[in-house]
């Protein structure tokens, strides 16, 4: 029997591209973690929120490299999380331009579905 994912995760153009350049076995575990994420599994170690933003973070470690794609829920359909932008992680803090982007990228989606 196949079951519905809890949550639906929305990969665009961007996320989709940076996830297709990485290695394949790097690329395979994203995509293991982010299928956990929808199945309903909400652990700190693969989805956290990023402390005082609207921001979440899709982690994935893989042989010693961060991997890291942002993202942030749709609140008025608490079932779906739209992702912004990947990267690899290089410090202990995510980059405040990355946050930045995804921030943006987040205003954004909310003024053009205002429009709709």
């Amino acid at each position: 029997m196949n079951e519905q994912p809890k949550y639906k995760i929305i990969l665009n153009a961007e996320v989709r591209n940076f996830i297709k350049s990485l290695p394949s076995k790097a690329a395979n575990k994203v995509a293991y973690n982010l299928n956990v994420v929808a199945g309903g599994m909400i652990d700190k170690e693969l989805f956290k929120k990023l402390s005082g933003t609207n921001i979440w973070e899709f982690r994935t470690l893989y042989a010693g490299i961060c991997y890291r794609l942002l993202a942030f829920w749709d609140t008025e359909e608490d079932r779906l999380i739209i992702t912004t932008h990947g990267f690899v992680k290089k410090t202990d803090k995510t980059p405040a331009k990355e946050i930045d982007k995804a921030e943006k990228a987040r205003k954004l989606y909310f003024e053009l579905k205002k429009q709709s």
